[in-house]
């Protein structure tokens, strides 16, 4: 990782998209599992090797039956080496730091990933992440957790959704930090640098409002997409965590995004003061809130869980 000194921890190659796309992406070891096989891995070249799956961090991966994998993917600026993002990485691997590896990789058009973003380009490319991990990799999804930060939580549902939709695929779970319900909504209510207001001077002229809002192309529509995940997964395990202080999307998205998820599993809808009677909620004072809200599939044959998480500090991504 950036700034460490622990060579081949980060494992650095490509995913080749479906249509020609060539995605710069990491597998990142985990630390006590790297430091129990420092000794092979040092003696390995860095760098892109000309075949993954012939490296020993591929080995370490697919070789142990309890590994669990992450697949980050992440928001809307930089490359998966900026920032916080590497810290992002030693946090979620640090749950267990011999078994959860990571994976990442940069869009299309972000860092040494080739091409242009755009919306279906970037779902491609979330597809084609999850496709190499079940197929190359051969992970089972059962051991392969989803998640997303900012921009990353509306390519994990869209992702999810198209693996529901097409393959009937659940995943141990899917993980949304700092989500959005759509991008025109979040226009609204968007500062750039949580200084420079993008759409909130239009908040008086509605008409005018209205009319950006419906000029903008990439929508993003992630409340949609999520309906459509909840009612295709019955096992669904979703979390949703944001900071109340997060200064460029508004933590009221995740309230959205809770609300679409609980609603979607039950016929016919519920209001939003339903739905808010009947969650489990925990005010945890200093420590925000957590609300939780369980339900049985349609068929009866199997549980959704969504747990939502507000933090009073953290909102940096």
């Amino acid at each position: 990782m950036a700034g460490s000194s622990a060579k081949n921890q980060v494992q650095p190659f490509h995913v080749r998209t479906p249509d020609g796309e060539l995605l710069y992406a990491w597998h990142i070891l985990p630390l006590a599992l790297y430091a129990r096989h420092e000794k092979q891995l040092l003696n390995e070249p860095d760098g892109l090797p000309e075949d993954i799956t012939r490296t020993q961090a591929f080995q370490l991966l697919t070789g142990d039956p309890e590994s669990r994998l992450v697949i980050n993917f992440h928001g809307n600026a930089g490359t998966i080496a900026q920032g916080w993002r590497t810290d992002t990485y030693r946090a979620i691997a640090s749950g267990a730091s011999n078994k959860i590896h990571v994976l990442t990789a940069d869009y299309r058009g972000f860092g040494y990933s080739s091409g242009a973003p755009y919306e279906q380009g970037l779902i491609t490319d979330g597809i084609a992440v999850v496709n190499w991990a079940l197929q190359v990799a051969q992970i089972p999804p059962e051991r392969i957790v989803l998640f997303g930060q900012s921009l990353g939580t509306a390519v994990s549902v869209a992702v999810a959704e198209h693996f529901a939709l097409k393959a009937r695929i659940e995943f141990a779970g899917i993980v949304l930090a700092a989500g959005f319900s759509d991008i025109p909504t979040l226009m609204l209510s968007y500062y750039l640098g949580g200084v420079l207001p993008v759409l909130a001077p239009l908040r008086p002229y509605p008409w005018l409002q209205r009319f950006f809002s419906d000029h903008i192309q990439e929508r993003w529509i992630t409340t949609e997409r999520l309906k459509t995940l909840v009612k295709h997964s019955p096992n669904l395990d979703l979390q949703i965590l944001h900071a109340r202080d997060d200064f460029q999307i508004p933590w009221s998205h995740s309230d959205t995004l809770f609300r679409t998820a609980a609603n979607a599993t039950v016929n016919g809808g519920m209001t939003v003061t339903q739905i808010d009677a009947i969650k489990d909620f925990q005010n945890l004072g200093e420590g925000g809130t957590i609300s939780t809200w369980t339900a049985a599939s349609s068929k009866g044959d199997g549980l959704t869980k969504i747990r939502q998480q507000v933090v009073l500090q953290g909102g940096k991504y």
